[in-house]
């Protein structure tokens, strides 16, 4: 991860080499346009567009007054009669100098307050995230630890009292308590990350057999009763991800449909679809239901609505998939499957895009049940 001072120095860098790329785009098209006519009367309004430009996509008033003052130079020296020389005395100019320089100003003022604006929407959200989960979990953490706490304490002040068999019960509730918060701990702190303006995703070509293969081992090690079924293109495809966090969606699905949908058999397929790698999640049980399906991946808008023995599954973990999978590009949907069952399915480019704000598929609407 870069430095504070290095990521500056590479925004200055960037800033810098925008500004002198657009004033060069300036003197290239009037160039060009001199040639149709030799007035160069048009060059003024050419490097006005080159000033609004730059002054919209740097940050601050210094590039674009900057920009200003290069191009009423340029326009002077290159574009104005006698061309070759500066002369200021021409009948205009300062006009011309003060009306760059507005423009600059009043679109550098302007951009600065929206990208203000915006930072600060990001922030609310992200607070009011991080506050709505903390509230989500707390009835969570607790319910666990006061079933560990008492199970361990059975055992020790009734150790004569209890057979073997009531003691290997208590110690495999433990067990199981512990296990589920160790992955509701995972989810928290990778919906942290994904939180973090600075946290950056460690991207790098995963083959996907060998990320489906990794997630069915240790699936199948926890739930051997359901039978999980892997399909895979037969080329070998290569997706560029953090395989850590997508094997941690892909688990979290899979444990979803074995906790939640009374499943006996599970599809886990993955097609190529353009240009991106769709990840699909199906399972034979009794799907979703309606009164959930629009709030799935954002529990903390169910915790109101329903009862409190039910809200240790609200789907913490699939909140966690929704944020690491658009944090990888790609978007993610849940739907119930006409022959019955749920299907989640996601999407990872299969090449580094510049993608813009993802957005939620449609989810069905079947009327099943799903914890």
């Amino acid at each position: 991860m870069l430095s504070p001072r290095k990521q500056e120095r590479r925004h200055i860098l960037r800033d810098i080499l925008i500004t002198a790329g657009l004033l060069l785009l300036g003197v290239l098209l009037s160039t060009l346009l001199m040639i149709v006519d030799h007035t160069g009367g048009f060059a003024s309004m050419i490097f006005v567009l080159m000033v609004v430009l730059v002054a919209r996509l740097t940050d601050g008033y210094v590039y674009g007054v900057a920009a200003s003052f290069f191009s009423v130079i340029l326009v002077n020296y290159a574009f104005t009669y006698p061309y070759g020389a500066v002369d200021f005395t021409i009948a205009g100019y300062p006009l011309t100098f003060l009306t760059m320089l507005s423009v600059s100003l009043i679109v550098s003022a302007m951009t600065s307050q929206i990208k203000r604006q915006e930072k600060q929407r990001i922030e609310a959200e992200r607070e009011a995230l991080r506050a709505n989960l903390l509230r989500a979990v707390s009835h969570d953490l607790r319910t666990p630890l006061t079933s560990i706490v008492g199970s361990t304490s059975a055992i020790l002040e009734n150790a004569d009292v209890l057979s073997r068999q009531q003691k290997a019960e208590l110690l495999r509730g433990v067990r199981d308590e512990a296990q589920w918060l160790i992955r509701m701990v995972e989810n928290l702190l990778s919906i942290t990350r994904m939180g973090d303006p600075a946290a950056r995703i460690d991207k790098e070509l995963q083959a996907v057999e060998e990320v489906l293969a990794s997630v069915a081992a240790k699936f199948q090690q926890r739930f051997p009763a359901i039978h999980l079924e892997l399909a895979a293109p037969e080329e070998p495809l290569f997706v560029p991800m953090d395989a850590i966090l997508i094997e941690q969606v892909l688990m979290n699905l899979l444990e979803n449909a074995a906790c939640h949908g009374h499943c006996a058999h599970i599809r886990l397929f993955v097609e190529l679809e353009g240009q991106m790698a769709v990840f699909t999640v199906q399972d034979d049980g009794q799907g979703i239901s309606p009164d959930v399906l629009p709030t799935i991946f954002t529990p903390h808008l169910r915790s109101q609505t329903h009862s409190t023995d039910a809200r240790r599954n609200m789907g913490i973990g699939l909140s966690v998939c929704l944020s690491i999978v658009k944090a990888h590009g790609g978007v993610m949907s849940a739907a119930n499957a006409p022959e019955g069952g749920a299907v989640f399915r996601f999407t990872l480019p299969v090449e580094e895009l510049s993608m813009e704000d993802t957005s939620h598929e449609d989810q069905g609407k079947d009327p099943h049940h799903r914890g």
